[in-house]
């Protein structure tokens, strides 16, 4: 009796040390319709919502660069393309003017607003660009203007005490504009392109595609497209640069089938059947702009504004700028000089005199990060 009572208090030991098995936690349903607002919504959705508020109120810069011999109408183009004179036309440009000596750039500003949005849209100009009879290094002016407006974001970013919002004057998009000869590019087109893509987005049109027929225009633009191929210019949206499968698919059939962008810019209007739309008067009738049948220039605006311009903006900083700004502080050893009216600037700036040696400094791109001590570039 002893025996089974020992037996019994040990399995009610041994059931006190097993313990019990733990329910599993409830896992919350998913929230269907209205009941979501009951289970704890968060409301993460709604960072879209705020983006396009703020985007609102500030407004965005959207810098683009028209580049081409006279004569072909991108002034024209350009006030087509935003439905507004914004080219050199409207800031009292005469016809009569002489063509310019050199290559000059003039940029010109406004502050578009549609649906409540403001875009502060600046043009750069290139009159003279090719319109001599020695055209040789004529993209240089414009290669300088680029890589300054690099150098003036730089400058600012780089300041101990910088602006809560640096103006952004860097060039976006460069429109190249080739002359509708229906044969081949010009060397000066290849030159030009060649050594511009490496600093921006080029996006080549043919300019007054209305001389061409139908078949010369599309031998001209596959011609155009070999000729850039064979020369290794890769223009924008560049390959490299897709982020994904639906991005490369849409950006294949770009590259491949719309480049370079045939069109016909005109900032009249016209009466066709009952509808009044921008066009070209002919003997023969009206060319359409935004008919798809006439030309190409609702692709290239759709391209432009409705489609990449923010991709343009982003390939801008996080590529040509990032390269640029990388080879700078690379070249001179760190960071270059604040401005003089920063605060500390000029003892900053008498340390730097002194013959040390350059040391690398590591610049924090993070706005909330400081800037390190060694401005100048020197420990």
């Amino acid at each position: 009796m002893s025996k089974g009572l020992a037996e019994s208090r040990t399995e009610l030991a041994m059931s006190e040390l097993v313990a019990e098995p733990r329910p599993k936690p409830a896992v919350p349903m998913k929230p269907l319709g209205i009941g979501s607002n009951l289970l704890g919504y968060i409301g993460i959705d709604t960072i879209i919502e705020q983006m396009r508020k703020k985007t609102m109120k500030t407004g965005f810069d959207f810098n683009i660069m028209v580049v081409g011999q006279s004569g072909l109408g991108k002034s024209t183009l350009i006030n087509t393309l935003f439905k507004s004179q914004v080219s050199r036309k409207s800031a009292s440009w005469n016809r009569e003017e002489k063509i310019p000596k050199t290559v000059e750039i003039k940029a010109i500003g406004h502050v578009i607003e549609e649906g409540g949005v403001k875009m502060k849209l600046t043009v750069i100009d290139t009159p003279g660009f090719g319109d001599q009879i020695n055209n040789e290094n004529c993209w240089e002016p414009i290669e300088k203007y680029i890589n300054e407006q690099y150098e003036k974001f730089l400058k600012e970013e780089v300041n101990i005490a910088r602006k809560k919002r640096i103006p952004d004057t860097r060039v976006h998009c460069c429109l190249y504009f080739i002359s509708p000869t229906g044969h081949s590019l010009r060397p000066l087109d290849l030159e030009f392109m060649k050594h511009l893509s490496k600093v921006v987005n080029i996006v080549p049109i043919i300019a007054k595609a209305d001389t061409m027929t139908l078949e010369e225009k599309m031998e001209f633009k596959q011609r155009v497209r070999k000729e850039l191929e064979v020369n290794g210019i890769e223009f924008y949206p560049q390959k490299e640069f897709d982020e994904d499968l639906e991005d490369k698919t849409e950006n294949d059939k770009i590259r491949q089938e719309s480049m370079p962008f045939a069109v016909v810019g005109s900032d009249k209007e016209y009466q066709v059947n009952g509808k009044r739309v921008l066009g070209r008067k002919t003997p023969w009738g009206i060319i359409e702009v935004e008919n798809l049948t006439h030309c190409e220039f609702a692709l290239l605006r759709d391209f432009v504004i409705r489609t990449h311009l923010q991709d343009l903006k982003e390939v801008t900083h996080n590529i040509h700028y990032e390269t640029y700004r990388a080879r700078r502080l690379n070249d001179n050893g760190g960071l270059p000089p604040v401005s003089a009216g920063t605060a500390g600037s000029q003892g900053t700036r008498d340390a730097c005199d002194s013959p040390r040696p350059p040391v690398l400094v590591h610049l924090d791109m993070c706005p909330a990060a400081p800037v390190a001590p060694g401005v100048c570039g020197r420990a």
